[in-house]
Order: C-alpha cells, then structure tokens, then sequence
C-alpha cells in the first residue's frame, strides 16, 4: 500500500504531464486558429502598440501596451498574473514573441512585464499583438499546495487532514452531541446535518440529482454559522460559488465574495469584495489621501535640477509628506480590508482563489466545498490549507474532474478527493429524496449509480406533461422513451476538422418527435401553459450540438417556443433541468465503437436533467456492445419505454 507522501509525489507528477498538455493544446491553438477567431474569444489583443516602457527592478521592463480604440469594446480574458505574450505580424515565416506577465488591465492598456535586459528590435517594426497563454497560475498554486502537504507532519492539523482524507487514518466523530433535526428537510438530509455537526475532521454529503444538495449544504452552512463566527465556502467554478454565495445571502448570511468581479455574475457584484470596499464608510478618506500624495509628489516635481537650498527643503519636504500619507492610506486600505473580512459571516471563493493574498493569514474551523467531486486533487487541497476540517458536497456518478493529458488521466488524476473519501472513509451521508423527476425518469439512475436507494418524492413521483391521467398520446402518457434506430441506416459523421461526430438523420427524428409532443401539447394544455413547458436537447458531440442548433430553425412549431428551448452538450446542462430533456446519443456504426460515451457519468447527467419527460434516440446495435448501455436497453423493454425508430418514419 502506498503512503500518503508517495500517493502526493504522484500528484505532483501528474499535475506536471497536465500543464505541458495544456501548453501544447494552447500553443496548437494559437497556431491553428485564425486571427479573427482568437479575438473574438478574448484571447489576442490585435492590433496593439506600446506606448510607454519603464525598466524597473532586476532588469525587469514594464511595457504599457495599448490597443485601438475599434476594438476597445471586445470583451477579453486578460487578467493580472496570467502569461501574455507579445508579437509582430510584420515578419514572413514564424512569429518572433516577447513573453511577459499581466501587472494590470485598464480598460484598453494593459502593463505586461517582461525579464529581458533588452528589448527586441521588431517591437518598432509594427503590426504587433498580444496572445494570452495558458494560465501558471493555478498550476504554480497547485504545485505550491501539495509541496506545502508533502511537509507537513502528522503532529499538526494539515499532516492529520491529509492521513485522514487520503485514508490512512479513520476520521473522528464527538459522540455525544445534540441530534440536529430541522422540519423542512428530510431523514437524508437531516442525517447529512447530523454528520457534520459531529465530524471532527471530515464529513462528505453525496447528492445525487435533484436530493437538494445546495438546500441542505446551505442550511448546514448556517447551523455551523451558530456556532462559529466565520466560514470558507469555495467550489470549482465561478458559477458553482456564484450559486452558493447567492443563496447564503437570500437566507441573511453576511457574504464577501473574493474574487476578479469580471468573473462575478452581475448580480452579485454588491457581494464583491472590491463592492464592499468602495461601500466602507472609510473608503473615501483613503481615495482623497491618495489624491493628495498624488498632489504632494506632482509638488515636489516642479523643482527643477537647478533648484536652491531652500527649493531642495520643500521638495524633501513635500516628498516626506507624501510618504507618511501614503503609508497612512496603505494602513487605512489594510484596515478597511481586513474589517471587511472580519465581519464576513461566510467567504466564498473558488478552490485556486483561495490562495489570494487577502487570504494569506486567515484560518477557519470550517470549509465547505461544494461540488467536490468535479474538482483535481491538487487544486481541492488549496482552501483545506486554511480549515481544521473540511465539509464536501457532490456526486462522484456526475461529472468528473476536467484532464486534458491522456497520460494523466490514465494514471488517475482524474480521481477527485470526494471520491477517495467516499471510498476510504466512514464519513458520508447520501441523500437519498428526489425532488426533481418522474419515478419512471429516475428509476435506471437510480438502479445503475445509487445502488437502487433513491427515491421520488411524492410531489414529483408522478408528475407528468399534462394533468391528464391517460392522455390520447403517446408521446404525452410516457415520461421516458428510448427510440431505437438500429437498422435504419442513419450513419455517424465526423468533422475531419475538429474530428467531431454528428448523426444528421438522428438530429432530424429526435427534433421530428419532439415536434410531434409540442403539438400533443397545444391539443391539450391551454396555450398559456404551453409556452411556461422548458426543453432540453443534449448531445455528447459539439457537432451534434451545432448541427440540432441549425436544423432546429426548420421546425416551425420548436420555434414559437425557442425562448424555453437550449441546446447543449452535456456539460453546459450539469446543474440544470428541463420540463423535458432529449438526448441524442449520436453514435452508430458497425464497430461498436462509442468514444468517450464509455464515460456513463456524463450520461447519468444527461438524463437526470429531465422532470416530466425524456426522450433518448440511439441505435442500440452500436450501444449495446457496452454492458451499461445494454442495460438501458433491457429496461426500456421490460418497463415500456422502448420504441423503434421505423414506427416514427412511415
């Protein structure tokens, strides 16, 4: 069995074979992809000058660079502390580049510094632009966390976290403790409760679809809040800390969201930190003593070289002011900062944001991290640094972590934390209530993730696309379908460019069905109800996704509803439901070969999306050749909800 330190030496190994893939893939991107296309994601500034150079420290040059006006209005993805690099368009044959680090971003000017002892000669040759690389940052702070980790002995509370989380030591619980018991959650979710009211060093609440994860993780967040004057809450995404910030503070929970408010949603800026700050009641004394050091010092510089004695006491005078006030503004800037974070109820933050230096010295009894089991390793450590205990939520039957290297992945790093506790440790409540789908929807998930222990509750156990109880139509009485279309000849396609796969024939009856349940609808549901009914279309392949989204503009009736419809892959629906959902599994060949379908999770959470009806079209000759989705097929059959194509197309 390996120990805890060679299990971080791997780590650390794969986390390396990770960043030179993403330097790869980035500069195959920049490489690949045209000029046009690289603006418009935010990655190039083009055209640009530079429009001053100062040399500062260590022969480092700060280059203020500039770009046109024309394009002052696109948005970008430039950012403090991530690696630009410049370049000139003014030379045949391969690019000459100048690689830097972002100091700042100002509306259109950017300040880049980069370790040269002098500057190149094509800067003044013209046509230059800036491309934005891969980002260092969260692989620096990575490496820096698990390096931190490896030191750490058993004696302090890091070393003990880390034997207890990677299973090599069992958690401890208080055992004598008051039951926690709350009437608006149910048995699994008070138990969650209950475990993370007693764990000592860890407890993991697992989620599945729609068992009110965030509800509970919320609530749970608050019942630590009675006891405890502060919590770190973080998660992997911005949308995922967006989500719990905003429901912490529809509940009265003073929250201070760290991070860039470029990345905040809109409506949560007030909870910004950067909003806090301009919102202190000391706020405007630190902005006008930082205009008069301003004054103080444009003062000083009007005495010229030539100056008297006299002229040389002001100067050092007006200098020394300066100075003071400025250390008093730096104070004061501290003072407001700190006040802020003082009296934060919950700090909420992404896991690599956590490694901010406004963080640097703060420590918590507790962080929460929510969607825990979409999250690397490395980057999961980053928040635990600062806790005496760590609370996860998630669901390792949904999403995993995002690897990029094939080699890393095969050698495990796409295995979260969450995971490893569920697997090693004692410490995990699953939820086990479902809020969200029909009995009939829920029932494969149920069997094939969550060893058949989850439940519909009663409010949805039944709930279909019409109150009717027996509708005249088929397509309305059934809340799950699986429409086969084996020997129908309808053939995957791949882009030889993106080498994507697409299935247009497929696309074409998913998109012909769902029509048919739209008009069902409009039969019997007063117009008015039928336009509130949300749908869902998910395909695993971009291809796909961008072939229904095209073809979708063909079908009239799909139409008068498009403000309720989206179409997307299976990772831009993670989180989300739909009145209902159709899949299109895309894949159909005479290989039975499936791609990255042989990840079932992502097909878990394609189909656990949908509250009153889901449709899957797939050709099962193709599918069954793997055991899980032969299993699909099987329970459509035995439970009614298996049709073949050939009964839609004549």
């Amino acid at each position: 069995m390996k120990t805890s330190a060679e299990e971080i030496q791997h780590l650390l190994q794969l986390i390396k074979a990770e960043r030179n893939e993403e330097i790869k893939q980035y500069e195959q991107l920049i490489k690949e992809t045209s000029l046009a296309e690289r603006k418009k994601r935010g990655i190039t500034w083009y055209p640009v000058v530079v429009a001053n150079e100062e040399i500062g420290i260590g022969e480092q040059y700060t280059l203020e660079i500039q770009r046109t006006q024309q394009d002052g209005n696109e948005e970008h993805l430039f950012q403090p502390g991530q690696t630009a690099a410049l370049f000139s368009n003014a030379f045949e044959g391969e690019r000459p580049l100048l690689q830097g680090v972002v100091k700042k971003v100002r509306g259109n000017s950017l300040w880049l510094v980069v370790r040269n002892a002098d500057l190149p000669d094509w800067l003044s040759e013209g046509k230059l632009g800036l491309d934005l690389l891969y980002n260092e940052t969260t692989y620096r702070e990575m490496e820096a966390t698990l390096q931190k980790l490896l030191k750490a002995k058993e004696s302090e509370r890091l070393g003990h976290l880390r034997e207890v989380l990677l299973g090599y030591r069992q958690p401890s619980f208080y055992t004598k403790y008051p039951f926690v018991s709350y009437a608006d959650l149910n048995e699994s979710q008070n138990s969650a409760l209950q475990q993370i009211s007693i764990a000592d060093d860890v407890a993991v609440v697992h989620g599945p679809p729609g068992t009110g994860k965030t509800t509970t993780l919320v609530r749970a967040i608050q019942h630590v809040l009675n006891t405890e004057k502060q919590v770190l809450v973080a998660a992997p995404s911005n949308t995922a800390v967006d989500l719990l910030s905003l429901k912490l503070h529809q509940k009265g929970v003073k929250v201070t969201r760290i991070g860039h408010p470029a990345r905040v949603d809109e409506e949560l800026q007030h909870l910004t930190l950067d909003a806090q700050i301009t919102q202190h009641p000391d706020y405007k004394q630190m902005v006008q003593t930082r205009k008069e050091v301003v004054r103080l010092e444009q003062e000083a510089r009007k005495f010229k070289r030539t100056f008297g004695k006299e002229e040389r006491e002001e100067r050092q005078h007006l200098l020394a002011q300066a100075r003071l006030l400025l250390e008093y503004a730096r104070q004061l800037e501290n003072y407001i900062l700190n006040n802020i974070l003082d009296n934060a109820q919950a700090i909420t933050v992404t896991l690599v944001g956590a490694a901010q230096t406004v963080l640097r010295d703060r420590k918590f009894d507790t962080v929460f991290i929510d969607e825990a089991a979409q999250a690397l390793e490395p980057a999961t450590w980053i928040p635990i640094l600062r806790a005496k205990r760590v609370i996860f939520a998630g669901d390792h039957h949904q999403l995993p972590p995002t690897v990029k290297s094939a080699e890393a992945q095969k050698k495990g790093l796409n295995l979260s934390l969450f995971e490893k506790c569920i697997k090693r440790t004692n410490a995990h409540t699953m939820l086990n209530v479902q809020y969200r789908m029909n009995e009939k929807i829920m029932r494969f998930a149920s069997q094939s993730f969550y060893q058949a222990q989850l439940y519909a509750h009663q409010s949805v156990a039944h709930i279909t696309l019409t109150p009717l109880a027996n509708s005249n139509f088929t397509e309305l009485s059934k809340p799950f379908e699986f429409i086969d279309t084996a020997g129908c000849g309808f053939d995957e396609v791949q882009n030889p460019q993106n080498m994507s796969y697409s299935n247009p024939q497929e696309a074409a009856l998913l998109l012909k069905y769902l029509t048919q349940i739209f008009e069902a609808l409009q039969t019997e549901l007063p117009p008015d109800t039928t336009q509130q009914i949300t749908l869902g279309i998910i395909a695993p392949y971009k291809e796909q996704v961008r072939l229904i989204e095209q073809d979708l503009q063909h079908y009239e009736t799909l139409l008068k509803y498009l403000p309720n419809i989206s179409v997307d892959t299976v990772d831009g629906f993670q989180g989300q439901e739909r009145d209902i959902i159709g899949i299109s599994l895309v894949r159909s060949n005479d290989r039975g070969e499936i791609g990255f379908l042989s990840d079932i999770r992502r097909t878990n959470v394609a189909m656990t999306r949908a509250k009153k009806k889901l449709v899957i079209t797939g050709d099962s000759a193709t599918l069954a050749a793997h055991p899980f989705y032969q299993k699909l097929i099987e329970h459509t059959e035995q439970t009614d909800a298996y049709r073949s194509a050939w009964e839609l197309l004549y």
